[in-house]
C-alpha cells in the first residue's frame, strides 16, 4: 500500500474539506477497486448526510466513508492526475468540493523495497527534580484500511512494528488475536526480528470485516518490554457481490378499479456488500410491464423500499386478469454504469370485484304445473354475469317481488350453471287459481361495487299456467261419525256417508260407491247414493270393537280419465243395552269336607259395561233342596262372593252348586251358573289328601298319548337295529370263500390263492400253508386279505380222500371268487408276480399238475367243459379241447 501524504493546518471548525487541494503519492500501476487515499471532510453538528461524488467518476468513486477508490485499472503518467471530489448535503443540497492531485511514486535504481510506516511502542517523558524517567502509557493506533479481493502478491507488507529500546535490546515482536495465532489462523504474519507485518492471502469482507491484533515486543528470554499495542485492520469493502432477491418470482393480487396509489407488494433483494457503502445500497426499478394494455405504465416501484403501487386507473379483470412485470435491483445505488444488478418476476393478479350486476337474457319467461303438484320445476331462469364464475360476486340469488302472496312458489339456484329454478312448494288448485305472474329479481351474493347499478335487465317476468287434473274424490266428513246402539237388526238403514269431486270443469258422470274395509261384514254401501244399511246384528261386544268403536272404510270413485278415487273411513260408536247375563268365574272350585276352612271365592263376569253390569246379586237357587241345605252364598262387594258350606260335614266328592247371578241393568238380565265344587279331605292346612285328587292333577290324555308315542318310536328304532345286525351277519357269511371239507369237490383241491407250479415246483416251505379251517377262529382272515406269503404256525392237516369229481360249475365259481378278491385286494403284489394261493395238502392222488403234458393224457380225458368256465380259461380251453390240432 503506497503511503499517503497530506498537510493540513488548524483553523477553527467549519463545514467543508480542511484544504482545497488534497495530495497523495501512489504507485503507477492502479487496479480496479483499489483504495487510494482518504478525504477528510468536517461537519460541525455531525448530523449532515454527505454524499460524495467525483470529476471523474470513469475512473474514480468516493465512498460514504470518504475513500477514493479506482473504479478500473490502469497506469498513471509520469504527470499528476487531477480530478476534483465534491461533497454534497442530501438535505439541504449544499456542496462542497475539494481538487485531488495524484502523483506517481518515483522510480529509484536499485531500489527494492517500499517504504513502510512504522508503528513505534509509546513512550513518555516527564521533568521532575529526579532524573528522567521513561512512563509508559497507552495509546491508540489509527485502523489499517486493507482492501479485500487483493491480487498481491503475497504475502504483502502492512506495516512496521517497533520499539525505541531496540537499539539497546534485542527484541522479539509476535501478534495474537484472531488471523494471526487463532482461528482462522495465517492471515497476518509478522518478522519476529524486523517487526514487518503482512498479509498472506486475500481477504473477504463478507467473511470477516475486521481484525483486531495484539502486538508484542519482548527480549530474548521472554520477558515483556513494553506494554502491548492493539491494531485494528478493516477490510473495505468491494463491490464483488450482486443483489439476490429473496424469491425468484414474487406473486401479489390487486382488485380491479383500484384507484392509483393502491399498494401492490412488495419485492426485496438482499447484497453482501456492505449495505452502509454504495456498494450494498440497493435500488430498484420495473424493466417491463406485459400486457401494456390499457396502459404499459399501470404500476410503479419505489426505487428504495421495493413497494409496488398503481400509478394508473383502468384496471379491468374481465379484460386484463394477470400482469407480469420484470423488477431490477442494481447496488451502487442504482448505477447502470457501475452497478451489479439482478432480476425477478412480479406476478399480480387482477381480483374480481362485483362491477357486473346478473342480467336476464329474456324479459319473460314461460312454465306451467299440473294442480295438486309439489317440488316441482316450472320454468328454468337464465342470466348473465360476467365477474369471474364461481365466486361471490358471480353467483345469484332471487327472490320474487310480486304475484305470489301465499308462498306457493321458491326460486333455488343451480351451482354450476346460476341458473334460477322455479319450483312449487305448496299445492295449486286450477278450481282456484289458473295462472300466475311473478315479478322475479336476480342479485348477487355480494353488494355491487360502489357506483354500480342495477340494470332493468336484473328484473324478469315469470307467466306460469295450472294444467287442470283428474282430482280424487274426497268424504264429508271425514271420518264420519255415527251413534247408534247395539243390537241393531240385519237390513237397518245406518246412514248415508257421501263424497265429493273436486272437478267443477270435467264433464264427467256422477260417482260409485263401495266397501273397501268391514271388519265383521256388517254393512253394505249403495253405490249410487251411498246409503249405509247393516248386514248383520251390530254387536258392541264383538271382538271387531275397540273401546265402543267400529271403523268401516269406503271407497268413492269416478270416471276421469285417469280414474280417481278416494277413501272415507265411518265410525260408529256403539252404545251399550243389557244383551248380557253376568256368568260365574272360575267355573271349578276345591273345598274341605268340613266346615273349617270351606270358603269359596267366585266372581261375577259381564260382558256389558256400566250401568248394564255391576253390582251385581249372588243368590242359591230354591230347587233342589239339598243347594241351600248344603251351601250358603254371602255377597262380599259389587263383583265379589263367597261360598261355603252350611253343615259341619259333607261328604267328599265332586257337587254342582247353581248361583243365580243378577246385574244392574234395567231391565236386570240374570242367569244362573254352575260351579264344580269337589269336596276332599284336608290335612291341617286345609289342602287335599285324598287319591283323587292327586289323579285329578296327573297326566293330562295328551301327555300319556305323547309319551306312548316316544316309546312306540323307541321299540321300533330297537327292533330295525338288531334286524340290521343279523343281516349284516348273513351277508358277512355269504361273503365267506371258505368250503366245508365235506363239501370239497377233490379232497386235494382246497381254497386256491396262487396259480404257481405244482407242489414240487415250488422252492419254497410248503408246510407254511395251511388249510384254513383247521386255523383257531380268532386267526381267520376277512374276505379279501386271505392271501398269506408267511410260514403259518399251525400243523399241517389231514384231509379225507373224496372219490367224486366236483362239477364243473362249482370249481369255475370257486376260482372265479379266489380270483376276485385277489383283483381287488389294495395289497397284493402286481398282477405279473407270483400269486400264492392256500397250500393244497400231501398224498394228492391226482398227482403233481406239473406232470401233465398234452402227448400223455390229452388223448384220454374230455376237456369240453372248460368252455363253461368263462372267459378266463378260455385259452385252456382251446389247448385242451381244440381236437388233434
Amino acid at each position: 500500500q503506497a503511503p499517503i501524504k497530506a498537510t493540513c493546518e488548524d483553523m477553527s471548525c467549519k463545514t467543508g474539506f480542511p484544504e482545497d487541494v488534497h495530495s497523495a503519492v501512489v504507485s503507477r500501476t492502479v487496479h480496479g477497486g483499489q483504495p487510494l487515499l482518504n478525504v477528510r471532510f468536517r461537519s460541525c453538528d455531525g448530523n449532515k448526510k454527505i454524499h460524495f461524488g467525483s470529476s471523474e467518476p470513469e475512473d474514480f468513486r468516493v465512498g460514504e466513508d470518504g475513500v477514493v477508490y479506482a473504479e478500473r485499472s490502469f497506469q498513471l503518467s509520469a504527470e499528476p492526475t487531477e480530478f476534483v471530489v465534491s461533497a454534497q448535503d442530501k438535505e439541504t443540497q449544499e456542496e462542497w468540493q475539494m481538487r485531488v492531485k495524484l502523483t506517481p511514486e518515483p522510480v529509484f535504481a536499485g531500489a527494492s523495497e517500499k517504504k513502510i510506516e512504522d508503528i513505534v511502542f509509546p513512550w513518555q517523558q516527564y521533568k521532575h527534580s529526579s532524573p528522567l524517567k521513561r512512563q509508559k502509557r497507552d495509546w491508540v493506533i489509527p485502523p489499517i484500511n486493507l482492501p479485500e479481493n487483493s491480487r498481491g502478491p503475497f504475502p504483502q507488507e502492512l506495516v512496521r512494528i517497533r520499539s525505541d529500546r531496540d537499539k539497546s535490546l534485542s527484541l522479539r515482536y509476535s501478534v495474537t488475536g484472531p488471523g494471526a495465532d487463532q482461528p482462522p489462523t495465517g492471515i497476518f504474519i509478522i518478522n519476529p526480528i524486523s517487526g514487518q507485518l503482512s498479509v498472506t492471502k486475500p481477504l473477504d469482507r463478507e467473511q470477516i470485516a475486521s481484525f483486531h491484533l495484539r502486538a508484542h515486543a519482548v527480549d530474548v528470554n521472554g520477558n515483556q518490554v513494553e506494554n502491548p499495542i492493539d491494531i485494528v485492520i478493516n477490510v473495505i469493502d468491494m463491490n464483488d457481490n450482486r443483489p439476490e432477491f429473496l424469491h425468484q418470482v414474487w406473486n401479489g393480487t390487486v382488485p380491479e378499479g383500484s384507484k392509483p396509489g393502491t399498494y401492490v407488494m412488495t419485492v426485496t433483494a438482499i447484497d453482501a456488500d456492505d449495505p452502509n457503502a454504495q456498494n450494498g445500497m440497493l435500488r430498484y426499478r420495473i424493466l417491463s410491464q406485459a400486457p401494456s394494455s390499457p396502459s404499459p405504465n399501470m404500476f410503479t416501484i419505489n426505487n428504495e423500499t421495493g413497494d409496488i403501487i398503481t400509478v394508473a386507473a383502468g384496471l379491468d379483470r374481465e379484460k386484463v386478469q394477470q400482469y407480469t412485470l420484470i423488477i431490477q435491483a442494481t447496488d451502487m445505488e442504482g448505477n447502470p454504469t457501475y452497478g451489479l444488478s439482478n432480476t425477478a418476476t412480479a406476478v399480480i393478479t387482477v381480483t374480481d370485484v362485483n362491477d357486473n350486476p346478473p342480467e336476464f337474457t329474456a324479459m319473460t319467461f314461460y312454465g306451467e304445473v299440473p294442480e295438486n303438484r309439489v317440488d316441482v320445476i316450472v320454468a328454468n331462469l337464465t342470466v348473465t354475469d360476467k365477474d369471474q364464475p364461481h365466486t361471490p360476486a358471480w353467483n345469484a340469488m332471487y327472490r320474487m317481488t310480486g304475484g305470489d302472496p301465499t308462498g306457493r312458489f321458491t326460486i333455488l339456484t343451480d351451482p354450476n350453471s346460476n341458473d334460477g329454478l322455479v319450483t312449487v312448494v305448496k299445492p295449486i288448485d286450477f278450481e282456484t287459481n289458473r295462472m300466475f305472474v311473478l315479478t322475479v329479481a336476480a342479485e348477487n351474493q355480494v353488494p355491487l361495487a360502489k357506483g354500480i347499478q342495477h340494470p332493468p335487465q336484473s328484473t324478469a317476468t315469470v307467466s306460469i299456467t295450472v294444467i287442470d287434473v283428474n282430482e280424487s274424490p274426497y268424504f264429508v266428513p271425514n271420518p264420519k261419525l255415527v251413534r247408534q246402539e247395539e243390537g241393531l237388526l240385519a237390513g237397518s238403514m245406518l246412514t248415508t256417508f257421501t263424497a265429493q269431486d273436486p272437478d267443477r270443469y270435467m264433464q264427467q258422470t256422477s260417482l260409485r260407491y263401495s266397501k273397501l274395509s268391514d271388519p265383521a261384514n256388517w254393512l253394505k254401501i249403495d253405490p249410487v247414493n251411498g246409503q249405509i244399511t247393516t248386514t248383520a246384528v251390530l254387536d258392541r261386544e264383538s271382538i271387531y270393537v275397540q273401546n265402543n268403536m267400529y271403523n268401516a272404510t269406503f271407497l268413492a270413485s269416478d270416471n276421469g280419465i285417469p280414474p280417481m278415487s278416494g277413501t272415507g273411513t265411518l265410525q260408529i260408536y256403539l252404545l251399550d243395552i243389557n244383551d248380557n247375563a253376568p256368568q260365574v268365574n272360575p267355573k271349578e272350585a276345591t273345598t274341605c269336607e268340613t266346615l273349617q276352612p270351606n270358603a269359596i271365592n267366585i266372581t261375577a263376569v259381564d260382558p256389558d259395561i256400566d250401568p248394564n253390569a255391576g253390582p251385581f246379586a249372588f243368590e242359591l237357587p230354591d230347587t233342589p233342596a239339598s243347594i241351600k241345605r248344603n251351601w250358603t252364598i254371602v255377597r262380599i262387594s259389587g263383583d265379589h262372593a263367597q261360598l261355603s258350606l252350611r253343615i259341619r260335614f259333607l261328604e267328599a266328592g265332586i257337587y254342582d252348586v247353581p248361583i243365580v247371578i243378577t246385574d244392574s241393568g234395567n231391565p236386570h238380565a240374570s242367569s244362573t251358573s254352575v260351579l264344580k265344587v269337589k269336596v276332599c279331605q284336608c290335612d291341617i292346612n286345609g289342602d287335599c289328601t285324598d287319591v283323587d285328587r292327586i289323579v285329578g292333577a296327573g297326566l293330562g290324555t295328551g301327555a300319556i298319548i305323547a309319551i306312548l308315542l316316544c316309546i312306540i318310536i323307541l321299540l321300533i328304532l330297537v327292533l330295525m337295529f338288531v334286524v340290521w345286525m343279523k343281516r349284516r351277519d348273513k351277508e358277512r357269511q355269504a361273503k365267506q370263500l371258505l368250503i366245508d371239507p365235506e363239501d370239497d369237490v377233490r379232497d386235494n383241491i382246497l381254497k386256491y390263492d396262487e396259480e404257481g407250479g405244482g407242489e414240487e415246483d415250488q422252492d419254497y416251505d410248503l408246510s407254511q400253508l395251511q388249510q384254513p379251517d383247521t386255523v383257531e377262529p380268532d386267526a381267520i382272515k376277512p374276505v379279501g386279505i386271505r392271501r398269506l406269503d408267511e410260514r403259518p404256525i399251525h400243523a399241517e392237516p389231514q384231509y379225507p380222500v373224496r372219490s367224486a369229481a366236483p362239477h364243473p360249475g362249482d370249481i369255475g365259481d370257486f376260482i372265479n371268487e379266489g380270483l376276485k378278491a385277489a383283483d381287488n385286494d389294495p395289497t397284493a403284489p402286481p398282477y405279473d408276480s407270483l400269486l400264492v394261493f392256500d397250500y393244497e395238502g400231501s398224498g394228492s392222488t391226482a398227482g403233481s399238475l406239473s406232470s401233465l403234458n398234452s402227448s400223455s393224457s390229452g388223448g384220454e380225458q374230455d376237456y369240453d367243459y372248460l368252455n363253461d368256465w368263462g372267459p378266463r380259461f378260455k385259452k385252456l380251453a382251446d389247448m385242451y379241447g381244440g381236437g388233434d390240432d
